[in-house]
């Protein structure tokens, strides 16, 4: 199981292959299945250092998974390899009940749950994110929001929302996408998100705005003075 009880920095990447390559920088693996080639090949396969966290993210959030059940079959299947230590699952998927049974697979073989949002619009007010972390902490271990700044400012109410479930004892997870949010990856860990987003390979960027992995995690420990 990934814990998440302090920053986890994941190398987010679509061929396991990378691993070697994020050992020294990364915490944890993000393997994007929904990117990937036979990605229960390289599931089945996998032999590295580092725990993963799976994601196999549908198309309305940002993911190219078109096929729902097929995704979701995909993702109950990866939290039976020993190396899965995580799985990431959309908000929605939640709310609809369509997530319950990767849940329970998740739960009954020691992975932790990774609820989701992604908002590619824009920053919803300060409420509105309070309520969307609230309501993934209700189906998972950790919480999940990614937003959309259009102005540096809108960072500093994200950052304010992180700080205030911190303090409440809750694991999130925030970073807010583009060039305007983009020293959010940075700075959201120093007030309490426990999960980070980074490619090995900056031409790799899975999301808007992502730093590469050594650059990451270079400021984050001199920011949180690790």
């Amino acid at each position: 199981m990934l814990p998440f009880d302090d920053f986890t920095l994941c190398a987010a990447t679509a061929d396991l292959a990378d691993e070697p390559a994020a050992r020294g920088h990364a915490d944890a693996v993000e393997f994007r299945m929904d990117l990937a080639e036979n990605p229960t090949a390289q599931l089945r396969d996998y032999d590295g250092d580092l725990p993963l966290l799976v994601t196999n993210r549908h198309d309305g959030q940002g993911g190219e998974a078109a096929d729902d059940e097929a995704r979701l079959d995909a993702l109950r299947d990866a939290v039976e390899h020993d190396a899965v230590g995580a799985i990431d699952l959309e908000l929605d998927t939640c709310l609809d009940g369509r997530g319950r049974t990767v849940r329970e697979a998740a739960r009954e073989h020691g992975a932790s749950v990774v609820v989701s949002a992604h908002d590619f619009d824009g920053t919803p007010l300060r409420q509105d994110m309070r309520g969307i972390l609230g309501n993934a902490l209700e189906y998972g271990d950790v919480a999940k929001l990614a937003v959309t700044a259009v102005e540096r400012t809108d960072v500093l109410d994200l950052v304010s929302v992180t700080h205030e479930y911190d303090v409440e004892g809750e694991r999130v997870a925030t970073m807010a996408m583009g060039e305007a949010g983009r020293h959010s990856r940075a700075v959201c860990p120093v007030y309490g998100s426990r999960i980070g987003y980074a490619p090995v390979d900056p031409a790799d960027a899975t999301a808007p705005g992502q730093y590469d992995l050594a650059t990451l995690r270079g400021l984050v420990d001199d920011l949180r003075g690790a």
